[in-house]
């Protein structure tokens, strides 16, 4: 598998994440210019992203693209319109809300974000523009009040705020971090798996931060409580943007510094050492009982093979 591409070089792990990169310079700079706004979504070339809720739509039959182009955008009917940047050839980027379900064209269809990831139908610089409008969205829609006073507030910053006319307060979005580890001792690994979880795949351990916590803490602290392992050295491997809803998953690779597992029933339904000779097989798909890792979609994925591929 070639993890990069002339397209995004090889300047740090994260780039082989899925969801990450994308190419897209987001301009900040013309978020609070409304004209230098209205000009990009005039452009010749200008591509919009539609989303209707956690879908996103989808041209083109066989060889699908996930944006209308050109006067097609320009006419599209959609709410809390999102610049997204430009692309490597200057062209603007946006996304927006489709105000109802679409009724969808030859060729057309709506998709969720881990389908599209997985399926691999639309080129690489999809992703990124997508993950980050995806999360921009579910954002605008749970922020509709502001939560100082509790009036409407309105969309500012080309998307990337809303304001409170009535008590002046400013609300930006957030991203919630997420720690996610793979916890090893020596030539074994350890996996576990929650009830949602299809049959036989298992995963590196995760949870979300807490205020005044550091990632290495996190990473002790979160696979204390779910497997009673104490872990002592981390080391910071890659990220991975995952919006669902806008979650930056910090993937840690730690050391344990105990063995025995103590199951907490409400996070996980089953959690293993690992041999390496058991992960290659669950990588490689054939191991003997069945049990399988996440695809090449997730960090998880990632942080294994890289173990094992030292």
């Amino acid at each position: 598998m070639t993890l990069f591409s002339d397209a995004f070089p090889v300047l740090d792990w994260s780039r082989a994440n899925g969801f990450s990169g994308g190419g897209l310079d987001r301009r900040s700079d013309l978020r609070g210019d409304s004209a230098a706004l209205d000009e990009a979504f005039a452009h010749p070339d200008v591509r919009l992203m539609l989303f209707f809720g956690d879908q996103i739509w989808l041209g083109g039959g066989e060889n699908p693209f996930a944006y209308l182009e050109g006067d097609r955008a320009r006419t599209a009917v959609c709410t809390n319109r999102l610049f997204l940047g430009l692309d490597a050839d200057d062209r603007p980027w946006f996304a927006g809300e489709l105000v109802s379900e679409p009724v969808l064209g030859e060729g057309e269809r709506l998709t969720d974000l881990r389908s599209l990831a997985l399926e691999g139908e639309v080129s690489a610089e999809v992703f990124g523009p997508a993950a980050q409008a995806r999360s921009m969205l579910f954002w605008h829609k749970r922020h509709g009040f502001c939560a100082n006073c509790g009036a409407p507030t309105a969309i500012a910053a080309g998307g990337y705020q809303r304001d409170c006319a009535a008590c002046g307060s400013q609300h930006f979005p957030r991203t919630d971090p997420v720690v996610i580890m793979l916890i090893t001792d020596g030539d074994r690994a350890l996996l576990g798996r929650q009830s949602r979880f299809k049959p036989g795949s298992y995963s590196c351990l995760a949870g979300f931060m807490e205020p005044g916590e550091t990632v290495e803490d996190a990473v002790r602290r979160e696979v204390r409580e779910e497997s009673a392992i104490k872990v002592g050295r981390v080391r910071y491997h890659s990220s991975q943007p995952w919006p669902f809803p806008s979650n930056l998953m910090l993937g840690c690779i730690g050391e344990a510094e105990s063995q025995e597992i103590t199951i907490d029933p409400n996070e996980l339904e089953d959690c293993r050492w690992f041999s390496r000779q058991d992960v290659k097989a669950m990588l490689a798909g054939d191991h003997p009982q069945g049990l399988f890792c996440p695809p090449p979609l997730a960090i998880a994925r990632v942080l294994i093979e890289a173990w094992i591929n030292g």
